[in-house]
């Protein structure tokens, strides 16, 4: 699994996926890797770096796009698959959209810590079912979705908001790479 310690100026390790594996397996080789992906796209970056909205005229930054992910990752594993009662992260009342909304105080440790404890509860979830199993939890939509679905979304998920992160950092500071 990608390590990463808090210093953000190193960047985890990326695994590709097996090209010959269980469809279990794939399934979470590549969240495995889009996690990581976003944890590169955020290394060697100051918090200014993080917090820049960089693509006018939208406020998306890559701080943002990490606190997102954990809000992400609490919903669809916490709410959705294990059908934990629990409040969000940064999201309240008054706006729906914290996690991307980021102010000077915020931190990348602080939101890295948090993304790093979904991520780990998300994966002692997923490994007590099946594929096949719904979760205990309705999403919003009052809809039960299965491990398997809750894993094809959170690829796209990061498959999306890392293509984001890819614009973002460029813009920051001009690197690209996948």
């Amino acid at each position: 699994m990608p390590h990463m310690t808090n210093d953000h100026t190193a960047a985890p390790e990326r695994v590709w996926p097996a090209s010959s594996t269980g469809e279990r397996q794939a399934l979470e080789q590549w969240l495995e890797y889009h996690r990581a992906t976003l944890a590169v796209k955020c290394a060697g970056l100051t918090d200014e770096q993080l917090r820049t909205a960089s693509v006018p005229p939208s406020d998306l930054n890559l701080l943002g796009l990490v606190r997102h992910m954990a809000e992400v990752e609490r919903g669809w594993f916490r709410k959705v698959l294990g059908g934990e009662e629990t409040a969000w992260l940064y999201a309240t009342d008054e706006d729906h959209d914290r996690d991307i909304h980021t102010t000077e105080g915020d931190t990348y440790e602080e939101a890295y810590a948090a993304w790093q404890e979904e991520i780990a509860h998300a994966r002692e979830l997923a490994a007590k079912h099946t594929l096949d199993d719904l979760g205990a939890g309705a999403h919003r939509s009052g809809e039960l979705f299965n491990l398997r679905w809750i894993y094809l979304h959170m690829i796209e998920e990061y498959a999306r908001h890392n293509g984001h992160a890819d614009l973002i950092r460029e813009r920051v500071d001009g690197a690209t790479g996948d």
